[in-house]
């Protein structure tokens, strides 16, 4: 009996280590390469960083894949150990769901990295007149339910040129290309379009400030009585109009054209009707074939959105998950060439790329919180 347990014990020793060493974070340092995943925006900047920080020392190039700001949160939030990204990029601030879901996957230790600015432009190829719009009309060309004519109603969005939305706007067909809802960009371009310039009009802004039978009196007064559930299930008008807001026709003008913001500066060259939105660093690197709409009567262009006169403006970032620091090597190195001044800075090499560089003390903040790995409270 004796001889016959030790094989068996000793096959079950080695399994149950084999198991540990599979299981235990420290015990993985199987990948030596670092994972960034995330926003279309920010990737063009971090693959730039990740290719000099390849040459210039002895780890890796990272790898860096563009999936778009919530493809690759989910990735990023998935847990801790390398099968999971080290880091993401995201062209918004985390939301307070994806840092909760992070939290309960284990992934605590989360440093926040602000690394400059960006523009959400609207832009054409050269074969489009140039187009002066404000953001009102541009919620006109894209939501799916506009004020009526006399502006007492919401209605199916019909319009199918933009001179029927405006006069003085060339008569051509309304088509936008655009990203898709798990794009960081689309998240900003609600946000600080649609939402601004469904304000403007006071139907939509008598829901914003309303609630409980207030609310859905005026809801049956706009024709939208269909959405009285909403309220009638604890919705305050904050929450339905944005629903109204964020909600983007689908009758063909909006094209979604997946998370690669080069693939709509394609289309637009040879789709002379069509306008695109995608982050200002495109804009910038591809100036030679297409070009910025004005919005609000500012030119999308770097000095601009540094001083913030250009309105559809935002904050990009990276996220570090530094629980991963002691187990992929060169995180602690790769961060610190991000947030050097030669690829940061006011001259540094990412600004040659279209990088809007923070104000110095902004970088000395960040560059503080990233030398010390310090994890972010939200």
């Amino acid at each position: 009996m004796t001889k016959l347990m030790k094989p068996y014990i000793s096959l079950f020793v080695a399994t149950s280590i084999t198991i540990l060493m599979i299981a235990s974070p420290a015990a993985q340092a199987a990948r030596d390469q670092i994972s960034v995943v995330g926003s279309s925006t920010v990737y063009p900047f971090t693959t730039v960083v990740a290719e000099r920080f390849g040459r210039s020392t002895d780890y890796p190039t990272p790898k860096v894949e563009s999936t778009g700001t919530g493809g690759g949160m989910k990735q990023f939030c998935g847990g801790v150990g390398v099968e999971y990204a080290d880091m993401v990029n995201a062209s918004r601030r985390i939301k307070q769901s994806e840092f909760d879901d992070c939290q309960t996957n284990g992934v605590t230790d989360i440093l926040e990295l602000k690394v400059g600015y960006d523009g959400v432009v609207i832009a054409s190829s050269y074969d489009h007149d140039v187009m002066e719009l404000t953001l009102d009309e541009i919620f006109l060309a894209l939501a799916a339910n506009v004020p009526s004519a006399d502006g007492t109603q919401l209605v199916e969005n019909s319009y199918t040129h933009w001179n029927q939305i405006n006069a003085s706007l060339p008569n051509r067909r309304i088509e936008i290309l655009g990203p898709p809802p798990t794009s960081g960009t689309r998240d900003a371009f609600l946000e600080l379009v649609m939402e601004v310039g469904a304000e403007r009009f006071p139907v939509l802004a008598a829901i914003e400030g309303a609630e409980g039978s207030e609310l859905i009196a005026i809801m049956n007064a706009a024709g939208i009585g269909d959405m009285a559930g909403m309220a009638e299930n604890g919705a305050d008008g904050g929450d339905v109009f944005g629903a109204l807001s964020h909600t983007i026709r689908e009758d063909g003008v909006y094209v979604e054209t997946g998370e690669n913001d080069n693939l709509i500066v394609q289309k637009l060259n040879s789709n002379g009707e069509a306008i695109g939105i995608f982050g200002y660093s495109f804009l910038d690197q591809n100036s030679d074939s297409v070009q910025g709409h004005v919005i609000e009567g500012v030119t999308p262009e770097f000095d601009a959105i540094a001083d913030g006169s250009y309105s559809v403006s935002r904050p990009l970032y990276l996220y570090v998950k530094a629980q991963h620091s002691s187990v992929v090597p060169g995180m602690q190195e790769f961060i610190n060439e991000f947030t050097s001044e030669r690829a940061w800075g006011d001259d540094g090499y990412l600004t040659d790329r279209g990088l809007i560089p923070m104000p110095e003390e902004e970088r000395e903040s960040f560059g503080s919180d990233a030398a010390s790995m310090r994890a972010m409270q939200l």
